[in-house]
């Protein structure tokens, strides 16, 4: 896993935030539609050997979505399954929660979040960190599974900011614990 991680760690400094255009009639808001999150990652990925796949898997109920980065080492990261009960038993409930799910299971693996996102008001009282977390958390999870060597690397390659500092001071004796 030690290949994939350090190229997950590249392509996070290349990724952009989710930008909102989509609107929601309902509430009077735009947010960051499933195109949008998707055009945030994939030419960073893919510059970085990595391809975006999203495996669907059986429910009676609803959508479950598995996020799967496959890097062209044969190396993956998954960002695990995501449940999405559909609001209606049609067609039309199905496609909208896979459409969700897919959504949000794609920026919780890829660690993006919407540009300027109103839903997080908790982030707001540490904007640098969560922002920082967002980008970062998930891939230096993946570079503390390949191992002592890629978490080092992956820790090099942090900006040299405040929030880093915080970040490390956080997570690091996590991280280290993950190490395999």
């Amino acid at each position: 896993m030690k290949q994939i991680a350090q190229a997950f760690v590249k392509a996070q400094k290349g990724f952009a935030p989710a930008l909102k255009t989509a609107n929601n009639p309902h509430f009077r808001s735009k947010y960051a539609d499933l195109a949008a999150c998707v055009e945030a990652v994939i030419d960073s990925l893919n510059a970085n050997g990595i391809a975006l796949l999203q495996q669907t898997h059986e429910c009676a109920d609803g959508i479950i979505v598995e996020t799967v980065l496959l890097h062209e080492s044969g190396e993956q990261i998954t960002g695990g399954k995501l449940h999405v009960p559909a609001a209606k038993q049609d067609p039309q409930g199905y496609g909208s929660a896979l459409t969700y799910a897919r959504r949000y299971s794609l920026m919780a693996t890829c660690g993006i979040a919407p540009e300027d996102d109103d839903g997080n008001a908790a982030s707001r009282r540490n904007d640098g960190l969560a922002a920082f977390e967002a980008q970062y958390l998930s891939g230096m999870q993946a570079a503390a599974a390949a191992g002592k060597e890629a978490l080092h690397l992956a820790f090099q390659n942090l900006p040299k900011t405040p929030e880093a500092k915080a970040f490390w001071a956080k997570h690091g004796n996590d991280l280290k614990a993950k190490v395999s």
